[in-house]
């Protein structure tokens, strides 16, 4: 049997599979695609079968949208034919190497916003790969607290740098067990275990439509990464950010997002927050209703960034679709 990768920017990757799924068979072929639980349950190797028939082992529905029966995780994934798969992401995110595994110390933690901690490491140096912190704005890290074998993905907030920097908006969790580490054991000076970076959510530079980048929680964190990196390159593509938080004391501090404008000033935002108090003057309501107000009288296609709860992903998946507009939705679970 033989699998075809068709990757978003239109290339093709053929390998043969034996017994396997689709993940490992690519693995064994050299091509290593963003995943990261291997047991069909963290949705991260999510794509679709555009040709051929496979059987689907033991999964976490959720991690599917109900919208497109051909959706598929990868890790999951067991031909029963030839197939061609459908990749949600360029070529430029399939490595030929393993995820690199490196070590990091704390250098810093803060506050970031009610229920928040911001996280910052250095990378220490390697044979291999240097001192420098490289990834793509929008991606994410796994992390292991040192001692233990907890392991959690968390995406990165700032941007690629010489000074192997990496810096994380981590919410905590009660009884988390990562959570519980951070808030009563964590201290600067920790050597952490770093693997990646890893995933697929990503800026398509290629596009020239209007983007709006839509975070819940700390689902702000790689979408704070990515306008940071069209702020460093100019980039002219009109934008809108829309953030959601139940509270007013969930969203970051103003100073925060303004400080954004300063190398972005075509950037718009909008503050949704679902139980605001009196004195609250921005928007009432769930980020996707926000983003429906914001869509309102807009008739061209646009490229949504939507980083969030599986619900709040549903619910912009279904709302792009019903507008009919040609919309794209690039997005990432938390």
């Amino acid at each position: 049997m033989e699998i075809t990768l068709v990757t978003r920017d239109g290339e093709r990757l053929r390998f043969p599979i034996a017994q396997s799924d689709v993940l490992a068979g690519a693995e064994a072929a050299g091509y290593f695609l963003p995943a990261m639980c291997h047991e069909g349950t963290c949705g991260q190797c999510q794509a679709r079968v555009a040709k051929g028939s496979y059987e689907m082992g033991k999964h976490d529905p959720a991690m599917l949208p109900k919208s497109d029966p051909a959706a598929v995780l990868l890790c999951r994934c067991i031909p029963k034919e030839d197939l061609t798969v459908e990749l949600p992401y360029n070529r430029a995110q399939v490595l030929h190497q393993k995820v690199p595994v490196r070590k990091a110390a704390i250098t810093a933690m803060q506050p970031a916003w009610e229920g928040a901690v911001s996280l910052t490491l250095r990378l220490e140096p390697d044979a291999e790969t240097g001192s420098a912190a490289e990834f793509a704005p929008g991606q994410y890290m796994e992390l292991t607290p040192p001692g233990t074998d907890i392991r959690r993905a968390y995406s990165l907030a700032n941007l690629p740098n010489w000074e192997g920097l990496l810096e994380f908006i981590i919410r905590i969790h009660k009884g988390g067990a990562f959570s519980t580490w951070l808030a009563e054991q964590a201290k600067v000076g920790d050597i952490m275990t770093v693997r990646g970076p890893l995933g697929a959510f990503v800026l398509d530079e290629m596009s020239t439509r209007p983007r709006c980048f839509v975070g819940g929680g700390c689902g702000l964190a790689p979408i704070l990464s990515m306008l940071r990196h069209m702020g460093e390159f100019q980039d002219s593509n009109a934008v809108h950010l829309i953030f959601g938080a139940n509270r007013e004391c969930e969203i970051p501090p103003p100073a925060e997002l303004e400080s954004l404008r300063a190398t972005l000033p075509q950037l718009n935002m909008s503050l949704a927050v679902v139980q605001p108090d009196e004195e609250w003057d921005g928007f009432h309501g769930t980020a996707p209703a926000a983003l429906r107000q914001h869509l309102a009288d807009s008739t061209e296609p646009v490229d949504v960034y939507a980083c969030g709860p599986p619900r709040m992903l549903e619910v912009i998946e279904d709302l792009l679709r019903q507008r009919g507009r040609g919309d794209r939705l690039i997005a990432e679970r938390i």
